[in-house]
């Protein structure tokens, strides 16, 4: 169970408590079983409930007047489990104090699939918002007999059915069986937004307190009683062979349980963890690699990934891309591969009984996750129980999911002790997944008016998910067996998500327009996915050349912008960045001082997001000081305003980490940048100075998302800023003090 963090315990009887005793009173009931089958439904249902169409998937109501919301969704440090209670909480009439959430469980919630893409709101919040509305008027159907009142003289109000004569009855007294285990209807007896008292309200995120107070909040502080610490010895390199290692003599260290060996997979278990270091480096003292030298070279990469063999793809041709045009710009923009630089090196506490794996871990998708165990172990889906419990470091495809299969391997040569496995630092920074390197190419043409009459996009880029499920091929110690696993051909993400072609299309009214994308299957790195996929990228490549653009038209970038949009809700948040932050038409500023605004659409289908930023860049030094940042963000219905402002702002912060610091290092038969030196992120002196993010709701309308929403926006924007500030424009991200110092001659 991904239990209230106070449940994370030292203790054995604890400990088993988040995993296994709720779940007996709930999971495996048949009534809770059946809950979890995705049974056909007449019509398509509201979000996830198409695939767990049972109300009782979604809610519980127990005999002490309990609430539980159950999720398949993970908590990332996105607030996601607030605003799903805040869902419930309205629909239910019932203060969201009282409601306790239960999320990814792979015995006891949905499978909703990965947490990722800024669907967690659009798919559970949609179907808890509709259970909760269902069962609501369900409730107020019962109470009709209970109380022999019609149900249009009763309402529901703080856990019970109210009727107009005063009398009442408690959800828990109407709910004494399996009245829940029904099928979702189409449609739902949702409130008026108007009514709202709860939806669109600021509320304290239920993981904050544990977070500040530094209690035993991630799966890094799990430690349950007879817990045994783990730690694997990685090759030098991709592709390495162990040849010999001197498993005996690791044995004999002090402490140490057990060495772990299945063909290229060594691990060592120990009693402490400061043990189980020690003996692992010792391990790797004394084995014995075969490598080979197999990676390109790092200063020329994204020329070696246009050479590569590609599968191209026209996702956009409208007109007359060829369109003539007085004034034609070219230019070609470059992102590095990036880490996910998750503060805590992943981990997982993993337990093998009685021919039975269970797993605690931080991956974003416990169901896929429990497929590729399954499938690595020998065993089937349902010997596998896979618990999602928050982990330092999230948003996207990082070590999560390996630490979980390394913990694995090496609970069922111990079988019957909990096993906690943690990376170290260097592993984590060497062979997590990375987000791809990718690069565009575009051109475009303006008229005599300074309107866009002819627009050509091209992308290349790996794919952007080798996430589990499945086949175990695309977990790490999967591949190092003795009998290896082999990982499944990449393949692209098909639009309108899109991958490394996601936000390639321009959101912008241009009558001539061809996009071309150019997947590329061979991987040199190790990647799959990370924030946004290949929306960072695109968005800003697309929103530095309108910049670009509007410069050759002489024309303001905002005014450019909004000259080119049709969409009211683009232009909207447009309009409110630009009047919060001030923007006026060709403002003087000091040498050295630039501001920068950008726009994007998230997936042309989500979020409405735009970023203004001011920034001064230090010639001496060629340092940016990020200074006063202002956002606008349209998700649609706000459930929680505080929460969207939260994600908008780590957006923010992350994109210009990654914008004026990051890049994956490496020469040709290993990764470089091992550590926080080696892979420099925005630290607390390089933050910004301000940020103010203005939520514009939209009550009654759909959910969009958010936590994906800004990175591109924001990337896009302080690239524009530094371009303004030193008056040259820098194309190949990250833009570091050394790009920006050369490119002014210093």
């Amino acid at each position: 169970m991904n239990a209230p963090v106070a449940a994370l315990s030292p203790s054995r009887r604890l400990f088993l408590a988040t995993g296994g005793a709720l779940v007996v009173g709930f999971a495996l009931t048949p009534r809770g079983l059946l809950a979890q089958a995705a049974q056909p439904a007449k019509a398509k249902l509201p979000g996830s409930l198409d695939k767990a169409p049972y109300l009782d998937a979604w809610i519980a109501i127990g005999g002490d007047g309990a609430v539980t919301v159950f999720t398949g969704k993970a908590e990332l440090g996105q607030g996601i489990k607030t605003a799903l209670i805040q869902c419930a909480a309205e629909e239910l009439d019932i203060d969201p104090q009282t409601i306790t959430i239960v999320a990814a469980d792979t015995e006891r919630t949905a499978n909703e699939g990965y947490t990722a893409g800024s669907h967690s709101m659009q798919d559970s919040g949609t179907a808890i918002l509709n259970a909760a509305a269902q069962v609501r008027a369900l409730l107020v159907e019962l109470a009709t007999t209970r109380l022999n009142v019609p149900a249009d003289q009763l309402h529901a109000r703080s856990g019970a059915v109210l009727a107009d004569d005063g009398r009442s009855v408690a959800y828990k007294d109407l709910v004494t069986g399996q009245e829940l285990h029904r099928l979702a209807q189409p449609q739902s007896p949702l409130k008026e937004p108007k009514s709202y008292a709860v939806i669109g309200q600021p509320m304290r995120r239920v993981d904050i307190p544990g977070k500040v107070s530094g209690a035993p909040m991630y799966v890094q502080d799990l430690r349950p009683e007879g817990m045994l610490h783990a730690r694997v010895v990685r090759p030098p390199n991709y592709g390495a062979e162990l040849l010999a290692v001197d498993i005996a003599a690791v044995e004999k260290l002090p402490g140490v349980v057990q060495v772990v060996r299945d063909g290229n997979f060594l691990a060592v278990a120990a009693q402490g963890e400061f043990q189980a270091i020690e003996a692992m480096n010792v391990l790797a003292a004394v084995a014995q690699w075969r490598t080979v030298l197999q990676l390109p070279e790092e200063k020329t990469i994204h020329q070696f990934l246009k050479r590569l063999p590609a599968q191209d793809t026209v996702i956009a041709n409208t007109g007359n891309p060829a369109a003539p045009g007085l004034h034609t710009l070219r230019a070609t923009y470059t992102r590095p591969y990036l880490s996910h630089g998750s503060i805590g090196p992943s981990c997982a506490v993993a337990l093998y009984q009685a021919n039975k794996l269970t797993v605690w871990t931080h991956s974003q998708g416990v169901y896929p996750l429990r497929g590729s165990l399954a499938d690595m172990m020998g065993l089937r889906p349902e010997q596998v129980h896979c618990i999602h419990v928050e982990g330092s470091g999230c948003y996207g495809h990082n070590a999560a999911d390996d630490a979980a299969a390394d913990a694995a391997l090496v609970a069922r040569a111990i079988p019957g002790r909990p096993l906690r496995l943690q990376w170290m630092r260097e592993q984590e920074h060497t062979w997590e997944p990375f987000g791809p390197a990718m690069v565009s190419d575009v051109s475009a043409a303006l008229d005599g008016n300074g309107k866009i009459v002819a627009w050509n996009y091209e992308v290349w880029s790996n794919t952007h998910s080798t996430r589990p499920g499945g086949p175990a091929g695309n977990l790490l110690a999967a591949q190092y067996l003795a009998k290896p696993f082999q990982p499944p051909a990449p393949r692209e993400i098909p639009m309108p998500e899109g991958g490394g072609d996601r936000n390639a299309i321009p959101l912008y009214t241009i009558a001539n327009a061809h996009v071309t994308d150019h997947f590329i299957p061979q991987m040199p790195l190790r990647v799959s996915a990370l924030r946004t996929l290949g929306a960072y990228h695109n968005v800003v490549a697309v929103e530095s050349f309108m910049d670009e653009l509007a410069a050759a038209a002489k024309a303001d970038p905002v005014e450019f912008r909004l000259a080119h949009l049709q969409d009211p809700r683009a232009r909207d948040v447009i309009t409110k960045v630009a009047q919060e932050f001030g923007w006026k038409k060709d403002d003087a500023r000091p040498r050295g001082r630039g501001r920068g605004f950008a726009f994007a659409r998230y997936k042309n289908l989500a979020a409405y997001c735009a970023v203004a930023v001011e920034l001064t860049v230090e010639r001496e030094s060629g340092e940016v000081r990020l200074g006063r940042i202002v956002s606008a963000v349209d998700s649609g219905q706000a459930v929680n305003p505080d929460g969207i402002r939260n994600q908008i702002e780590g957006a923010i912060v992350q994109s210009a980490s990654w914008t004026l610091y990051e890049t994956v290092t490496f020469d040709r038969s290993e990764i470089t940048s091992h550590d926080w030196s080696t892979y420099p992120i925005l630290r607390f002196p390089q933050a910004p100075e301000s940020v103010a993010v203005h939520v514009i709701d939209r009550p009654g309308e759909k959910f969009l998302g958010t936590g994906e929403a800004g990175q591109g926006p924001a990337g896009a924007a302080v690239a524009n800023a530094v371009a303004d500030a030193i008056g040259v424009r820098l194309r190949d991200l990250p833009l570091t003090a050394e790009r920006i110092k050369q490119a002014i001659g210093v």
